[in-house]
């Protein structure tokens, strides 16, 4: 049974801004399912930045039966679905997710999980990280999409403020 459940997407900015060991830090056994590691060696194969296969081999990867509820959700991508797929196979995991769709639907279907910035705020709560904002500079020029207001939102959580000064 999962007890963390990733999708792509955190795997990739993880890995990208060189933190992918924190992840196992905070969570040590992370379960992915084949459509994430398909996702990730498909992405490799057109030159995105992502972790080879040493690095996935960290992760449990776990084949697994969409249901039918999650099939008719066409706005989900296949590792969305069987991400949410995985958790609602084994209640009360925690799923790792950034996109907006997928986690609209994981709230719907009472799904806990967190993203990238809750990730990080974690980490810095738990003395794994000096501060963030150097982070979210750097996840940003690697394509995160991240607003003005969380963004701040996030540095006020984590006790930083965005000015420098």
């Amino acid at each position: 049974m999962p007890d963390v459940v990733a999708d792509t997407s955190v795997i990739q900015y993880f890995f990208q801004i060189g933190l992918l060991d924190l992840l196992f830090t905070l969570y040590p056994k992370i379960s992915i399912p084949v459509a994430v590691a398909n996702e990730l060696a498909e992405g490799r194969k057109h030159g995105v930045e992502l972790p080879d296969d040493a690095a996935l081999a960290r992760f449990e990867v776990l084949s697994v039966d969409v249901p039918n509820i999650l099939q008719i959700v066409k706005s989900l991508g296949s590792g969305e679905g069987q991400v949410l797929s995985l958790a609602l196979a084994n209640p009360g995991c925690l799923v790792l997710l950034d996109d907006a769709v997928g986690r609209k639907h994981a709230r719907s279907l009472g799904v806990r999980f967190t993203g990238t910035l809750g990730i990080l705020l974690k980490a810095k709560q738990s003395g794994l990280l000096i501060e963030l904002r150097s982070i979210l500079d750097n996840l940003e020029g690697k394509g995160f999409r991240l607003d003005k207001k969380t963004r701040a939102a996030t540095l006020k959580l984590s006790g930083e403020r965005e000015d420098k000064g």
